[in-house]
């Protein structure tokens, strides 16, 4: 293989790695905006300068708790995403760590059940693999 074929695959190889990476990333960040919804969480968008200078202060794309008017209220910003900022109260918050809790729950359970499907797979009736030449 020419130095060039390798460095084209390395560069090709790390692209798709970099975009994978950004895709999860973005695919974990609105299942965590829908479980917020689904906890009863209120969203604001930014749909000011004013409000999106704002929101890009706060911490992107974690809960954090905020103390606010003698309680606390739980703060999940997005400027990058939706430009908006989720809140809700401590009910809210205990909604939505059991929801969370529930979809770990679950996707572990999916993952399982492919890995034990892949190990059932019988792949001797596909005859002999011969290795690949890269």
């Amino acid at each position: 293989m020419t130095r060039q074929v390798h460095a084209a695959m390395t560069v090709l190889f790390g692209s798709i790695i970099a975009m994978t990476l950004v895709n999860c990333a973005s695919q974990e960040a609105k299942s965590t905006e829908q479980l917020l919804v689904a906890a009863d969480f209120q969203v604001r968008y930014a749909d000011s300068p004013q409000k999106l200078a704002k929101l890009e202060t706060l911490t992107q794309r974690k809960l954090v708790a905020h103390p606010s008017d003698g309680g606390v209220r739980y703060v999940y910003a997005d400027a990058a995403g939706c430009k908006c900022v989720y809140a809700g109260d401590e009910q809210a918050y205990q909604q939505y760590q059991k929801m969370a809790v529930n979809e770990k729950i679950a996707n572990e359970q999916v993952m399982t059940a492919r890995m034990n499907q892949d190990a059932a797979m019988d792949w001797g009736a596909w005859g002999p693999w011969r290795p690949y030449a890269w």
